[in-house]
């Protein structure tokens, strides 16, 4: 059986409107749950991205 892992990243757009994305790759319940607090400090277009491990999104435009 082989197991295998996925990573994840975010991208949002903070309060001020500057575009951000996460400087760390999480798993799937650990994206959900970063996804919500980002949600419930107002952040916008927030959305979970699936990575390949080491690699991170820049923010989007």
């Amino acid at each position: 059986m082989t197991i295998s892992m996925r990573n994840f990243a975010l991208q949002w757009t903070d309060p001020a409107g500057v575009r951000q994305s996460s400087a760390v790759g999480y798993d799937r319940p650990s994206a959900e749950g970063r996804e919500q607090e980002l949600i419930d400090a107002q952040c916008s277009d927030v959305r979970i991205i699936e990575t390949k491990p080491g690699v991170l999104p820049e923010p989007a435009a």
